[in-house]
Formats: C-alpha cells, structure tokens, sequence
C-alpha cells in the first residue's frame, strides 16, 4: 500500500506563506509524479495570524497537533517585531525546538553549479547542539539563563551537560560514516575550560565509538578563518549552539547565498523542515522570495523520515526534488 505521512505546515510571517506555498506546491507534485507516497497537509496557526486570532504567536492547539504530525514544515517568523506582551516568551521556532527537544540543528552547506560560491567547491554539514549553551530562552527547565544584578551589570549563563554533547556528538558521526568519515568538533575550551571542555572531551568519547571517523578539532575562531580559506576540506561539523549558529550562516554565505540554505532540526521522532534565513517582511507579499532555502529544507525532512520509517519512496520524492532545484538553478 501506498504510504501515507501526516505533514504540519506553519506558514509563519513576511515571506513564510509564499516560499512556503511553494514548497507544498513542490513536494504534492512530486508525490504525484512517483506515486509511491502521498502527503496529508495539516495547517497550523502560527506567528502574526496566531497572534490575531488566539492571542499566541505559538497555540497550544498547534504544538497538540504536531504530537500527531510525522514531521512539519516551518515559515520564518518575525518575532522581533511582535508586541511587547510576546517579548518575555520564547519565540515560535525557540519553543518548538524546546517543548520538542529538538536537539539536532542539521545545516548542510554545499556549492551548486550556476550559484557563485565565494569559498569555491564545497560540501560539509554542520551539527549545532540545539538545546542549551548560551541560548536563555531555551538552557533552563522554568525561567531564562539572563539575570540583571543591577541596571548596569547583566549576567547570562550557559548550560553544558554531557548527555546534549553525547547525543549530537552520535548524530554527527552517523552521519560522518554515510559521507567522507570525517568530523570536526568546534569549541573554545583553551578558555572556555570546564563547559567546553566538557563538550570537546565528551565528543572525543563518542568518537571511539566510530574508528573509521578521521576527527581533528578547532577552536571556534580558527575555525571561521579554515572555512574562508578552505571550506572544501571539512565534511562534518559539529559544535555547540551558538558557534553553530555563527559558523552555519557563515558557510551558508560562503558557498553562495544564506537565502538559499537549507536546515532541519530533529530530536529521536520529531522533524522540522526549517530553511535557515529569516522572514525578510522588506520584500513579503511580492512574490520575489527565493523558496529554494525552505524547499531543500523539506528535501532534508523527507530523507529523514525515509531513514526513521525505513521507506525508500520518500527518498525518491526526496531526489526528484532536489534534482528538479538542481535543474532550475
């Protein structure tokens, strides 16, 4: 029989609704072009129309209905310019990757012919821990990691825990072993000393685990001037939260456009299509957005869900997509 996924779709602000129409425009014709699988598309209120209609930029009802979802499909936000009583809370992308543990932040980076790279011919992916750091809205259990002792001194904590460095650490090897066997872990523990430490020490651990992985580490600054110079050395990536933030949108920049880099993040058994740039609100409603960041996204959470349900149709809707953006470009 033919496989059947249930797939969230959040429209999100500015340019979300268009590039991503045009993604579920792309994968329904895929799906019908293979006949091999087909799609149930569940839209979900998120963002400025959320806000309108049920006073949450992110409804409970839409995080209830994601339970049920095989994965989801996730337009920018613009939370920044929402009003102030939404400022204190998580932004929508923030609380779904926390009340989802979604703790892989999966950013692939590779030169397209007909796209002009500034870093030449390259194809690495970079593995960003996605759960704590220096990220307040999402390193605490209640409450945020910022404190103001007084008006003048403000205090942020990061949170390091070795169980979110073994967790990632696994993924990045994983995927290690289906590419070049090779990975890089990014840190700061020359001053950084016990929270780096603990990550690059834990992720050394878990690369016993993978002897045919060739590993080597950087600290974090090195490591942006070795992608200007010579990104098409490096395969896999993986790095704490906010060095992965960083050098993610650096590479993407690097090998031709951020507007066109693709990203998912993932716990065990939930998947986020969600294209790396932001919402752009300049250029919303003209129809003029570049969708090819968001649909490759989707690429990503099909190929995904093809491992997670071991069914190969979702993989060959998966390269039918990604040759036909390979085509057009």
């Amino acid at each position: 029989m033919m496989a059947a996924y249930k797939i969230g779709v959040l429209y999100g602000d500015g340019i979300g609704p268009e590039i991503v129409r045009a993604t579920v425009e792309v994968l329904t014709a895929a799906a019908e072009r293979t006949a091999d699988a087909t799609f149930e598309w569940l839209e979900l209120p998120m963002g400025w129309t959320a806000i309108e209609k049920y006073q949450d930029p992110l409804p409970e009802r839409t995080k209830q209905a994601l339970e049920h979802c095989h994965g989801w499909i996730m337009g920018p936000h613009d939370a920044a310019a929402y009003p102030a009583e939404y400022q204190h809370k998580r932004n929508p992308s923030g609380e779904l990757r926390h009340y989802f543990d979604l703790y892989a932040n999966i950013r692939p980076n590779k030169t397209m012919e007909g796209i002009k790279s500034v870093a030449g011919e390259a194809d690495l992916v970079i593995f960003r821990e996605n759960t704590e750091g220096f990220y307040p809205d999402r390193n605490m259990y209640t409450g945020t990691g910022e404190f103001m002792i007084t008006p003048d001194v403000a205090i942020s904590t990061g949170v390091f825990t070795k169980k979110a460095a073994e967790r990632i650490a696994h993924a990045a090897f994983r995927m290690a072993m289906k590419r070049r066997k090779k990975v890089t872990i990014v840190h700061k523990a020359n001053v950084i000393k016990l929270a780096n430490g603990l990550f690059l020490n834990t992720c050394r651990e878990v690369a016993k685990q993978y002897p045919e992985v060739a590993v080597d580490d950087y600290h974090v600054d090195a490591m942006a001037a070795h992608l200007v110079r010579r990104a098409k050395d490096f395969d896999v990536i993986v790095t704490t939260n906010m060095f992965g933030d960083i050098l993610s949108d650096l590479a993407g920049e690097l090998v031709g456009s951020l507007g066109m880099a693709p990203s998912i993040n993932t716990s065990d058994d939930k998947g986020m299509a969600q294209a790396a740039h932001g919402s752009a609100p300049d250029i919303a409603g003209q129809n003029i957005a570049n969708p090819i960041g968001e649909i490759l996204s989707a690429v990503m959470l099909l190929d995904w869900l093809a491992e997670r349900h071991a069914d190969q149709a979702l993989s060959g809707i998966a390269r039918l997509v990604e040759t036909a953006v390979q085509k057009t470009v």
